[in-house]
C-alpha cells in the first residue's frame, strides 16, 4: 500500500501517505490526496483520492469514497470505490456498496446492497458518485 511505486500514489505528492494509528478517534470528515491506513476510530466521511485501508482493528463510522480500498476492520455507513473494493478478513461492513470491482473472502460479513462494474461509479471533479440508480 506504501510503495513509493504504486500506482495510487503516482499523481500524490511525496510524504502524502497518512495513518490513523489504534487508540485515535478522529471526530469529523477527512480528505486524503495520498494513500490512507486506519487502524484507529473515525466518526466521520472519509473522502481519499488514492487507496483506503482499514486495518483489521480500525473502525469508520461514516462513507468511504476512493480510488481503491481494502477492508479488514469495521465500516458503518455507503462505500464508492471507482476500481477495486477488497472486503478481507473478519470485516464487518453494514451498508451499501458501489465499486468498479468487488472481491469479497468467506469470513465477511456484509449486511446492504451492492452495485458493481465500470458503469456503476465515476470520478468527476466533485467526488465520487453513484451512477444509473
Amino acid at each position: 500500500m506504501f510503495n513509493a511505486k504504486s500506482k495510487s500514489t503516482e499523481n500524490a505528492p511525496a510524504g502524502a501517505n497518512s495513518i490513523i494509528g489504534a487508540g485515535t478517534t478522529i471526530h469529523g470528515d477527512v480528505e486524503s490526496h495520498g494513500d490512507i491506513r486506519i487502524d484507529g476510530t473515525l466518526k466521520g466521511n472519509l473522502f481519499a483520492k488514492a487507496k483506503v485501508l482499514i486495518g483489521p482493528d480500525g473502525m469508520v463510522l461514516g462513507d468511504i469514497e476512493g480510488l481503491q480500498a481494502d477492508i479488514l476492520g469495521t465500516v458503518t455507513g455507503r462505500i464508492k470505490i471507482t476500481d477495486l473494493l477488497n472486503l478481507r478478513d473478519k470485516a464487518v461492513v453494514t451498508g451499501d456498496i458501489a465499486a468498479g470491482k468487488l472481491q469479497i473472502e468467506p469470513t465477511v460479513t456484509f449486511n446492504g446492497q451492492c452495485r458493481m462494474g465500470a458503469s456503476v461509479v465515476e470520478l468527476n471533479a466533485e467526488g465520487i458518485h453513484a451512477v444509473n440508480q
